[in-house]
C-alpha cells in the first residue's frame, strides 16, 4: 500500500508539473486543464483515503 501511495503522490506532483507548463502556454486548452485537475483532485482524494488507512484517527 505504500508504494501505491507513493505513485499516486509522484502522479500528482507531476500533473502539478503539467498544469504550471500549460498555463505558461499563451493558448492552452481548456478542455485539457479541466482534465488534468479533476485528475489531480482524484488523485489527492485517494492519496487521503490511503492515509487515513494507514494511519486512523484514535477513537475519542
Amino acid at each position: 500500500m505504500l508504494h501505491h501511495l507513493e505513485a499516486l503522490r509522484m502522479e500528482h506532483r507531476d500533473l502539478d508539473a503539467a498544469i504550471a507548463g500549460l498555463v505558461e502556454l499563451p493558448l492552452y486548452d481548456e478542455l485539457q486543464m479541466k482534465r488534468l485537475k479533476r485528475r489531480k483532485l482524484l488523485l489527492k482524494d485517494q492519496i487521503a483515503w490511503i492515509e487515513r488507512q494507514l494511519d486512523p484517527d484514535e477513537p475519542a
